[in-house]
């Protein structure tokens, strides 16, 4: 993905997020790793074909890693989304930091506002039909389905149905062992997290991106 393709004409749009996600099926998660770290698995991400990365943002350290994170990205042409956002205050450090987009563990109507006031894409948090509901009633079609091993794969099946247009990025205890589960049941986008630092779970997470798109990195 080329920076080109990461202008935001509007938050939520889906549009934007179905070319952010275009290239692979697959995210990965850093939360808490520190500078280094972050880094160092951003690169594994993007050398197996993940294109995107987020980077939660709850600690002074975490800032660091993202702008360290969204620094490397820029040198790549990937993107980086700031995740844990649940205040307006953080909408605007995050942007700050350059996050092209921003993930929420919940659906919080004043941070969607304030998210789409800055004109930055977000995925919030959803586990109920309601969530949903609200999530599209606020203009959005790309939520994200948290905790996703707890609502399990079947409740991405049941949910297609009254929410057709709606698209899902799970999260939430997924590794390589059952993402294709995920995928297979709907579900746009699993991310991953910890399975970038064991080599095995590289091996599984290649193949399910070349199942999925007929190449990898």
């Amino acid at each position: 993905m080329t920076a080109e393709t990461t202008d935001v004409d509007a938050a939520g749009r889906g549009d934007w997020f179905e070319t952010a996600f275009a290239g692979a099926p697959l995210m990965a998660i850093l939360r808490g790793m520190g500078v280094e770290r972050s880094v160092r698995l951003s690169q594994t991400a993007w050398d197996l074909g993940i294109d995107s990365v987020e980077v939660p943002l709850q600690t002074d350290e975490d800032e660091r890693a993202l702008r360290a994170v969204v620094a490397a990205a820029a040198e790549r042409g990937k993107i980086v989304g700031a995740g844990t956002i649940i205040t307006p205050a953080q909408v605007a450090l995050a942007a700050d930091a350059g996050a092209a987009y921003l993930v929420s563990p919940g659906l919080d109507p004043v941070v969607v506002r304030a998210a789409q006031d800055a004109g930055i894409p977000i995925l919030p948090g959803v586990a109920t039909p309601s969530e949903v509901q609200l999530a599209v009633a606020l203009g959005l079609t790309w939520l994200k389905a948290f905790p996703a091993t707890w609502l399990g794969s079947g409740w991405f099946k049941h949910i297609r149905g009254p929410f057709p247009r709606v698209r899902f990025v799970a999260t939430g205890g997924l590794d390589a062992s059952n993402v294709e589960e995920f995928l297979a049941a709907g579900v746009r986008v699993a991310a991953v997290g910890s399975a970038l630092e064991d080599a095995s779970q590289l091996e599984r997470l290649a193949a399910v991106l070349q199942a999925r798109t007929g190449s990898v990195q």
